[in-house]
């Protein structure tokens, strides 16, 4: 059940909605399984032979994970574009060394790295838990034991007593992180302790748990029930783990609670060969299908149809299949491992090495593709036909939406890179420990230069390649304030992306307010604003439509704006990228990447931040809306003039940035405030 509930939400997130609670359900089965195999050897010998036990480990667990990180690393070579080169080769030596849990936790605090595309390798983040929690339950258990032995008391008792401690505790804290920090719940390692915990409390409690037979088929058909409710109910928008996880790991825990009342209900289908045979082979098909998932379209060159999700799932089950065979059992029966503790040791130092120089390989490979790309970037040429300008009227471009001269996207084409003329990021305007404000002179030494600001979100930050290009023509002085996922706008904020988070809500309206304060303060020629409102949620409680919350508070914003001598320039955010076409779509049609244009009305929804704009009763603000360089009046494309529009799935690229510099221009006056 946990390996088909993750593998069907993998391959149809749309259909099997909270698949993801496999995870859970999992977790819970290995908290029992080992608890079982530890409690029996301490009870029967008074001790643990830790050495072995991780021995063991081991043998059951490297010799498959590392086979697939190695040739799950040879397909995104052999397949993928070097984009994609180096967070794979990061994230196989995370997952090498049970890492992979607390790189993604990282990650999903770096706006920018949050907007990757998945790793082949990004699976290994529930291995890494699992892993971490076998490195230090054993530890735990002989502990109490001790203690029970110290204080003359049961040894049932103080294990149950202590494991029970540790799952209220560790429930507490997923409780509060899902609430306050959410992305990085997740994935964090004490979040799910608890989940293993409640498993090894049945195991030990198992001698006197007693079921008869019509109450355990009562309490296992409640599990199953619970566990498919969570798949089917649950969402991405689901605050979990925190307390939704109840509903996953209480039916996991009642349906093994039930498994010594006798046959039951559910073994007409549970107790089948087919069914006991997936079970047997789940961990190598755990292992294989997200690989298999990730390289497929570009394998087949085009995004997955239903035939192939459902060859995908046939793939995985024959590989996993000869290697649970080949690697798996003999791995654990190796002679050469199991007579000595010490070989498995070496043998583990060994794997690790030799997934270390695959990917410092792959490392190496992905700079040199890099340098040849920033290099072909550099040397393209300016023409009247190159990115954007093949849109302006009268263009007469040949082929405006054929091939990019580089297709795919390196350092130098990182939406939030910074000119050479920007300083440090400054300590002023900070949210928590982010640094968000840069001074960049584009004055040329001339005295008096104007200043001008940037501010908003990320979708700010993609602009700063015109405004810089437009600064470095016009000698400004430019300040940027900027942070990922927050709107500058005086609303009540309640996240970004459908995700709920106090603490990031209550940072990102402080950090608002000083942004707007510092500005106003600041009494610049003019202010650039934008954000990606259409994505950002506001609620002041008050019942009024969002958008006119969203509205209303921008608009306030830029009055305090207007009010110190600004001109407010609102940058009308770009088409939409991420949800109207495949994140692949370019590398995958890199021959004909007009067969990634999507219709200008899934593309350029309404967005709360133009209606803001034009329906502000305020001289000093003007909206600047280049949709028309991004789209004619049919559809939007991903490729213009040669150059990809888009540097992730919702950011532009900065080349493409950069070139719309002279056509932001045209919209802003070259006299008066800003000559």
């Amino acid at each position: 059940m946990a390996v088909s509930l993750v593998v069907l939400n993998h391959l149809w997130p749309a259909r099997l909605t909270g698949g993801y609670v496999g995870v859970d359900v999992f977790f819970v089965i290995s908290g029992y399984l080992i608890t079982s195999h530890l409690d029996k050897e301490l009870s029967a010998t008074g001790r643990l032979r830790l050495t072995s036990f991780y021995a063991r480990r081991v043998r059951r667990l490297l010799p498959a994970a590392s086979l697939v990180l190695a040739a799950a690393s040879a397909a995104v070579m052999i397949w993928l574009p070097f984009s994609r080169w180096l967070t794979t080769a990061q994230e196989i030596v995370a997952s090498a060394i049970y890492g992979e849990n607390w790189v993604l936790a990282a990650k999903s605090v770096d706006y920018s790295a949050s907007t990757q595309s998945a790793t082949v390798a990004q699976h290994y983040w529930s291995l890494s838990v699992e892993e971490q929690f076998y490195l230090l339950w054993p530890l735990l258990l002989v502990g109490l034991f001790l203690l029970a032995r110290r204080l003359k008391r049961s040894r049932e008792l103080v294990l149950g007593l202590g494991i029970g401690a540790l799952c209220v505790l560790s429930l507490i804290v997923s409780v509060l992180m899902t609430e306050f920090a959410h992305n990085q719940a997740y994935f964090a390692t004490p979040v799910r302790a608890w989940e293993f915990g409640a498993g090894a409390l049945i195991a030990v409690a198992g001698p006197r748990l007693s079921f008869g037979r019509a109450a355990a088929n009562a309490a296992s058909i409640s599990g199953l029930a619970l566990i498919l409710l969570s798949g089917l109910f649950f969402t991405e928008q689901t605050d979990f783990p925190g307390v939704a996880a109840l509903l996953p790991v209480l039916g996991t825990a009642l349906v093994i609670a039930s498994g010594g009342g006798g046959p039951l209900v559910h073994d007409k289908v549970t107790a089948r060969g087919p069914v006991q045979y997936l079970g047997n082979i789940s961990y190598s098909v755990y292992l294989w299908h997200w690989p298999l998932i990730v390289v497929a379209p570009f394998v087949l060159d085009r995004q997955l149809s239903s035939v192939d999700k459902l060859a995908i799932v046939l793939v995985s089950a024959a590989l996993a299949a000869v290697t649970k065979v080949l690697v798996e059992d003999r791995g654990q029966k190796a002679r050469i491992l199991a007579l000595s503790n010490r070989r498995s040791f070496l043998a583990l130092a060994a794997g690790t090495a030799v997934i270390g120089c695959i990917a410092a390989g792959q490392t190496w490979a992905w700079g040199v593709q890099s340098a040849a790309a920033e290099e072909a970037i550099a040397a393209a040429d300016r023409s009247p036909c190159r990115g954007p300008r093949a849109m302006e009227p009268g263009a007469n471009c040949p082929s405006p939406f054929g091939p990019a001269t580089v297709p795919v996207m390196t350092k130098a084409n990182q939406y939030w890179n910074l000119a050479p003329e920007c300083g440090a990021p400054l300590t002023a305007l900070m949210a928590g420990g982010t640094k968000t404000h840069v001074s960049c002179d584009f004055s040329s030494g001339r005295p008096n230069p104007k200043v001008v600001w940037l501010v908003g979100d990320s979708h700010a930050q993609q602009w700063q390649g015109a405004i810089f290009a437009l600064a470095r023509q016009r000698h400004w002085l430019v300040k940027t304030a900027m942070l990922g996922g927050c709107p500058v706008a005086d609303v009540r904020f309640i996240g970004y992306e459908g995700k709920t988070d106090r603490a990031e809500a209550k940072r990102c309206m402080d950090w608002s307010a000083a942004v707007a304060d510092a500005v106003a303060k600041d009494r610049p020629a003019a202010v650039f604003s934008s954000a990606f409102a259409r994505d950002e949620k506001v609620d002041d409680g008050s019942g009024v439509p969002e958008p006119q919350q969203f509205g209303d508070g921008f608009q306030r914003t830029w009055k305090k704006w207007t009010d110190a001598g600004a001109k407010v320039y609102v940058l009308a955010d770009p088409p939409l990228n991420a949800g109207v076409r495949a994140a692949d779509c370019v590398s995958l049609k890199e021959a004909d990447p007009a067969q990634c244009a999507v219709p200008l009305a899934a593309a350029q929804p309404q967005d709360p931040l133009t209606m803001a704009a034009r329906s502000a009763r305020n001289p000093d603000v003007s909206l600047i809306d280049l949709t028309d360089h991004f789209c004619d009046r049919r559809d939007c494309y991903a490729v213009i003039g040669g150059v990809v529009v888009y540097f992730d799935t919702n950011h532009l690229n900065d080349e493409f940035s950069e070139l719309l510099g002279p056509i932001l221009g045209k919209s802003v006056p070259s006299t008066g405030s800003l000559g």
